[in-house]
């Protein structure tokens, strides 16, 4: 065995310009696999974040079957008193209690039906970027104040602004008549039309008291410090709820399942160029081996002759590509690495980037995400398609007739 790995060494260098050129081939499409796929996990990270920052959390405790009905009396009772205990137990902030109710917005001139949240002024922001985008007054303040604060979209279409009142109407969690005159105090822009157009929000006491809530809410959200911490975070919250009050936790992607689909679609769309890549990286390697064994066929001619099998052969050959896909695989994995961890301190951006996100309140650089898999995953792939592009190279020598090989100059 080792003849032979001495044997497959030497002549993987016998044309040393060529095997280098292919290594180099590999190499470049390896960083780049590399690169291209922590930063995608990385963007997919962010999106995530940012998508959830909104409203969603990572998490939410809600009544059963509040999630997919989202009825006025599928309610979380004691929501305060149970987001200040999930604090306190869980050491952190990023736990807001909310309520939910669809009401009439009237001004003077106009009226639309809109989403009312009822938040928690101290922790929402917190868990969402809503108190982050305030263009104009500013955020809510006190937990009782008769206060609101809208979209730039619904303000228009209202034809209100910073200081005017609005009149709400809708239905209590009893089914009773609600109504309130609240003053506009703030007008965010988030850059999502809908949002701005459909939503607004008050202090959750004064939600509670004109919704005839009894301290009930809908929701209790909860952000975990990271994506990857998410799931465990849900595990100890569950855990936590009490027995008799039938709650449940969702996670983001119940949540959200439109993001994770969009996730997938797009993962799709990008292992599809990535494959095509890789493919041509094994043209390159199947390009080199069929040369390198055409330039031997009258040595393979001799060594057949004296009784060395064909199938023998064709191993020599797949070693030979075994070991220069191994050497792409090392440098192009150390390669990658390298330029990925500089992104991962320093960020990605592209020009206008910066300024672009700023408006919705969004980083403006994004982190690649570097793993062992994506670290390896581009490169293994690539290894796999180069041993596979030398198959044909070696079955090739079955066909060859050490007769007729030997005639070959």
């Amino acid at each position: 065995m080792n003849i032979v790995l001495r044997l497959a060494w030497r002549n993987l260098w016998r044309h040393a310009r060529r095997t280098w050129l292919t290594i180099g081939a590999m190499v470049f499409s390896n960083t780049l696999l590399v690169f291209m796929i922590s930063l995608q996990f990385g963007m997919y990270g962010l999106m995530i974040d940012n998508t959830l920052q909104v409203f969603s959390g990572h998490m939410q405790i809600q009544a059963p079957g509040y999630k997919d009905d989202q009825k006025m009396r599928q309610v979380v009772p004691k929501v305060r008193p149970l987001a200040a205990h999930l604090r306190q137990e869980l050491g952190t902030d990023l736990v807001s209690a909310r309520g939910w109710a669809f009401g009439l917005a009237s001004s003077e001139e106009r009226s639309y039906g809109i989403g009312i949240y009822g938040v928690e002024p101290e922790f929402e922001a917190r868990v969402s970027n809503i108190p982050g985008l305030i263009a104009q007054g500013r955020y809510l303040e006190k937990e009782d104040a008769s206060e609101i604060v809208i979209g730039e979209t619904l303000a228009r279409n209202l034809r209100i602004g910073v200081g005017d009142e609005l009149t709400l109407l809708g239905s209590g969690v009893d089914g009773s008549f609600a109504a309130a005159v609240v003053n506009v105090v703030g007008i965010f822009n988030s850059g999502v039309r809908e949002i701005d157009r459909n939503i607004a929000e008050m202090p959750l006491g004064t939600f509670q008291e004109v919704f005839y809530m009894n301290g009930a809410g809908h929701q209790v959200v909860i952000l975990a410090p990271d994506l990857d911490q998410a799931q465990a975070l849900q595990q100890r919250v569950e855990a936590m709820l009490p027995a008799d009050d039938g709650l449940v936790v969702h996670g983001w992607d119940a949540l959200q399942p439109g993001l994770r689909q969009a996730i997938q679609a797009d993962m799709s769309s990008a292992f599809f160029m990535y494959g095509i890549l890789v493919i041509l990286v094994a043209f390159s390697v199947l390009n080199t081996q069929l040369m390198s064994v055409l330039e031997r066929t009258h040595e393979f001619g001799i060594v057949m002759a004296l009784g060395l099998r064909p199938g023998r052969l064709g191993r020599l050959v797949m070693l030979e590509t075994a070991m220069m896909g191994f050497i792409g695989l090392l440098l192009g994995a150390l390669c990658g690495a390298l330029f990925t961890t500089w992104f991962t301190v320093n960020g990605f951006s592209y020009p206008g980037m910066e300024e672009m996100v700023a408006n919705f309140n969004l980083p403006g650089r994004v982190y690649p995400r570097a793993t062992l898999l994506t670290m390896f995953a581009g490169p293994l792939v690539v290894f796999v398609f180069t041993l596979a592009a030398a198959t044909y190279p070696a079955l090739r020598l079955h066909r060859l007739h050490p007769v007729e090989a030997m005639r070959t100059n």
